[in-house]
């Protein structure tokens, strides 16, 4: 009789590529950056905005550019049943100027400042630093003028946050790309000097060399990076008002001692930005840990009336990686808790009960409440450092007492359940 072929043991599921899982050791630190971005956004008198993470296509294919990496590369798309093309947002801020545009936020007066936090997703290659499915916190103030103050007051907040989360040795690299007055001539200088090397270039700047130039200062190819050390830079190109409104954005900075380098390549790889770009770097950081610029006409070209604007967006997995690279504990200090253990069926039905009588007096509780016997109790006491056991058996549930253990020294005595939570805070909380 023929053998029925033994079945092949399907392999584990796993998280999609470069999209992560968060497990509870990890939350203790993304809600100290979350509570940590809240109260300074609150301070600063920023207010939170969310936006779907979802999105038609077109928002960013008009806004952050056909020929930048996110359109041409690394959007997550699909069609719905009603043939609308969607895309899991790549980023944040063309979402919030649809948003301004789409619910008259102007009106609400301006300047208007608004922050945010969330996922974000884009295709590409998983590397340290930069995840399939990626986390931001972005600031942005929108405003009836292009005001340098704005522009140094959303590097401030950024600064701010990094302090208060402990982390150092960050500087700004800053630059400013022009306007659409100055810049076409200095993308006309950037064509004539790349065009005789043209040979030379990756095959996306060959392409790019005609439809976004300065996006060549951008790309990573290290023989492309090489060749931009020689292209004319665009400071040099600025018109009267963009190079005042540079000049006061680092006086600015000097003014609050916040370090800065010029870098005069730097121009961020988004269509919408003009002015001022900038990122926040480290020597000891292979990325930049947050970036972002001025974007003046972006209001406009969904439909709105001209609002200069400006802002930044920082990733949450990078601030982590950072904070671990720099020794700074991303764990939580271990809270000591109360441990709560019975003995017996009668026990275990008041154990609810009683441990609800403790939370309504805000003294914290552990226990193992599936776990039967007194040993298996105590070892996961001991696990979590517990100063103190509540022991209920049945004895204790006729005589309405409890037994209140020490265990740093193993003294322990019976006390009746409607002093407990006095004597535990006497022992517990003084």
């Amino acid at each position: 009789m023929a053998q029925k072929p033994k079945s092949q043991k399907q392999p584990p599921l796993q998280s999609p590529k470069g999209m992560h899982d968060r497990l509870p050791e990890d939350q203790y630190i993304w809600e100290k950056i979350r509570r940590t971005a809240e109260d300074i956004g609150d301070y600063y008198n920023f207010q939170r905005i969310d936006t779907p993470i979802l999105e038609q296509a077109e928002l960013f294919e008009r806004t952050v550019g056909e020929a930048t990496d996110i359109v041409e590369k690394q959007m997550f798309t699909l069609t719905t049943k009603g043939k609308e093309r969607l895309v899991l947002r790549p980023e944040n801020t063309a979402a919030i100027a649809r948003a301004f545009v789409q619910h008259s936020l102007s009106q609400r007066g301006l300047p208007l400042k608004l922050f945010y936090e969330g996922p974000f997703f884009r295709y590409e290659q998983p590397q340290a630093g930069r995840l399939r499915e990626f986390h931001q916190i972005g600031f942005e103030i929108l405003s009836m003028e292009d005001d340098p103050i704005y522009d140094t007051q959303v590097i401030l907040v950024l600064f701010r946050l990094l302090e208060t989360l402990k982390l150092k040795g960050f500087t700004v690299s800053i630059n400013s790309i022009g306007c659409k007055n100055c810049r076409p001539l200095y993308r006309k200088e950037l064509q004539a000097y790349y065009r005789p090397l043209k040979g030379e270039l990756c095959a996306d700047c060959v392409r790019r060399l005609d439809t976004n130039p300065l996006r060549l200062l951008d790309c990573k190819e290290e023989k492309c990076r090489t060749l931009k050390d020689e292209a004319p830079i665009i400071i040099d190109h600025l018109c009267t008002h963009c190079h005042a409104h540079f000049k006061s954005v680092l006086e600015y900075l000097e003014e609050l001692k916040i370090s800065y380098t010029l870098n005069h390549h730097l121009v961020r790889g988004l269509d919408y930005y003009t002015k001022t770009v900038f990122e926040i770097t480290s020597e000891s950081l292979p990325f930049s840990i947050a970036g972002g610029g001025r974007y003046d006409y972006l209001i406009e070209l969904l439909g709105g009336r001209p609002t200069p604007a400006v802002g930044w967006a920082g990733g949450i997995e990078r601030i982590i990686e950072a904070m671990k690279l720099q020794g700074i504990s991303t764990a939580p200090k271990a809270k000591p808790k109360v441990f709560f253990i019975y003995i017996g069926d009668l026990a275990k039905k008041r154990s609810l009960g009683i441990i609800e009588e403790l939370r309504r007096h805000h003294i914290d509780v552990a226990e193992s409440l599936g776990r039967e016997s007194l040993r298996a109790q105590l070892h996961n006491a001991d696990k979590l450092a517990s100063p103190l056991a509540l022991i209920f058996g049945q004895k204790e549930a006729f005589e309405e007492s409890i037994i209140v253990r020490d265990l740093t020294n193993g003294a322990q005595e019976t006390i009746p359940l409607a002093k407990m939570i006095e004597t535990i805070k006497k022992r517990f909380l003084s």
